[in-house]
C-alpha cells in the first residue's frame, strides 16, 4: 500500500490561484508543476498515484504537499538564493568611484578600465561592472556652453511662444547660414554599393571652393527656403531676405516673423532699414551661445550625411545645383520638425545639467 495524501483542503482562492499558476507557460513550468501537484493531491489520491499522473517521484509529491501544508502559497516559491558570495569590499568599491570621480592616472586625461583595474588591483571587469552600476563613463565626454546673455530668459519665451503657440496669421521662419560648404572631387571614382560590399571612396580630394547656403525654414509645415551666395556678409543676407519675400505671397494683416542668431551681418543699419521699409517682418535675435534653438539647425544637419558628405563635386556651381535640388526634394515631402519643450522645462532641465 502507498502512503496516501494527507487531506489538503483548498479554500476558493487558492484553488483559482492554483489553477493559475498551473497554465502557465513554459518559461514557469517549475511553479505549473507544483501548482498541479497540490491540485492532484487535493482530490485525496495516494502520493504513488500522484506521481505516476504527474510523472514525478513520490519524493517530490511529499516534498511540495509539506511546504504547502507549512506555508501555503508561499511554499510552492522557490526561496531566494544567496549567489556567488561578492569578492570585493564596499570600501574598494568606494575607493574606484573616488578616484574615478576625484583624479586621473600620472599624464593621462581619464580612466580607462586597464589603468583603474592596474591602480586598485581589480579585474578590468570589475572596474566595468562597478561603473555601470553607478552609471560612471570616464570615456565618454560632451561639450557644452552655457548661454550669458542677460536676456536669456526672455528670448527663450518668446522664440518658443512662436513655436509652440503662434498667431493665426504669423508666419514663422527660422533663418541661418551654413557656411563653408565644400565642393570636393574625390581623387578617383565612387565605387558602388555591392551586395556582401559597402560603397568605397577614396580618401583624398581635389577642393573646388566653397558657397554659403542661406536658408529659411518654415516652422508650421518644414518647408525650407534657400539661396547659396560666395560670400555670407550682410549683403548677401540682404539678397536673400529680399528672395524671401518675394517667396512669400502677401497677405492682409500677416507679419513673418523670422528667429536669427546674434551673428553680426543680421542686424547691420542696412538690414535693419530694409526691415523698417518693408513693414511685413519682424525679427527676433536667439540667446548668445544658444544655437540649439533655432530649428534650421535641425535641417543644416541633414543636409551634409544625406548629400553633401559622400558626394563628388567638380565644381561649387556643381555642388550649388546638388544642395537646391535636395532642397526641392525635401519641400517635396516636407513635415515640421516637432518642438514640444515648453520654457520651464528648458529652465528646469538646464537647472539640472549644471546644479
Amino acid at each position: 500500500m502507498g502512503r496516501t495524501a494527507s487531506t489538503i483542503n483548498l479554500s476558493e482562492r487558492e484553488r483559482e490561484k492554483l489553477e493559475l499558476m498551473a497554465s502557465r507557460p513554459k518559461s514557469s513550468q517549475r511553479e505549473a508543476l507544483r501548482a498541479r501537484v497540490i491540485l492532484t493531491c487535493a482530490e485525496g489520491k495516494m502520493n504513488k498515484d500522484v506521481a505516476v499522473k504527474l510523472n514525478i517521484t513520490s519524493q517530490t509529491v511529499g516534498k511540495w504537499k509539506e511546504r504547502f501544508a507549512a506555508d501555503r502559497l508561499d511554499g510552492l516559491v522557490d526561496a531566494p538564493r544567496s549567489g556567488h558570495p561578492r569578492t570585493i569590499s564596499d570600501q574598494k568599491v568606494e575607493a574606484i568611484l573616488t578616484k574615478t570621480l576625484e583624479g586621473t592616472p600620472k599624464e593621462h586625461t581619464h580612466w580607462s578600465r586597464r589603468t583603474m583595474a592596474k591602480e586598485v588591483g581589480v579585474g578590468q571587469d570589475t572596474v566595468g561592472r562597478i561603473w555601470r552600476t553607478f552609471g560612471v563613463k570616464p570615456h565618454v565626454v560632451r561639450g557644452f556652453k552655457l548661454s550669458k546673455d542677460p536676456m536669456f530668459a526672455e528670448k527663450v519665451r518668446d522664440i518658443v511662444g512662436l513655436y509652440l503657440n503662434p498667431s493665426d496669421k504669423a508666419l514663422v521662419f527660422s533663418v541661418d547660414e551654413k557656411s563653408q560648404c565644400q565642393a570636393l572631387e574625390r581623387a578617383q571614382p565612387v565605387l558602388p554599393m555591392d551586395l556582401g560590399s559597402p560603397e568605397h571612396q577614396t580618401h583624398d580630394y581635389v577642393r573646388h571652393g566653397t558657397t554659403s547656403l542661406f536658408a529659411a525654414l518654415e516652422v508650421a509645415t518644414g518647408r525650407v527656403i534657400g539661396q547659396c551666395h560666395a560670400r555670407h556678409r550682410h549683403q548677401e543676407f540682404l539678397k536673400f531676405l529680399k528672395h524671401l519675400d518675394k517667396q512669400c505671397p502677401v497677405v492682409e494683416g500677416q507679419t513673418i516673423h523670422l528667429i536669427v542668431d546674434n551673428y553680426a551681418t543680421h542686424n547691420t543699419p542696412a538690414i535693419r532699414r530694409w526691415l523698417a521699409r518693408n513693414g511685413r517682418f519682424e525679427i527676433h535675435f536667439t540667446p548668445t551661445s544658444a544655437s540649439w534653438i533655432n530649428q534650421v539647425e535641425r535641417f543644416f544637419g541633414l543636409i551634409p550625411s544625406q548629400r553633401i558628405r559622400r558626394g563628388s563635386f567638380r565644381s561649387v556651381e556643381e555642388l550649388e545645383d546638388a544642395i537646391m535640388r535636395y532642397i526641392e526634394a525635401h519641400n517635396e515631402g516636407s513635415k515640421p520638425f516637432a518642438w514640444v519643450a515648453t520654457p520651464e522645462q528648458i529652465f528646469e532641465k538646464l537647472a539640472d545639467s549644471f546644479s
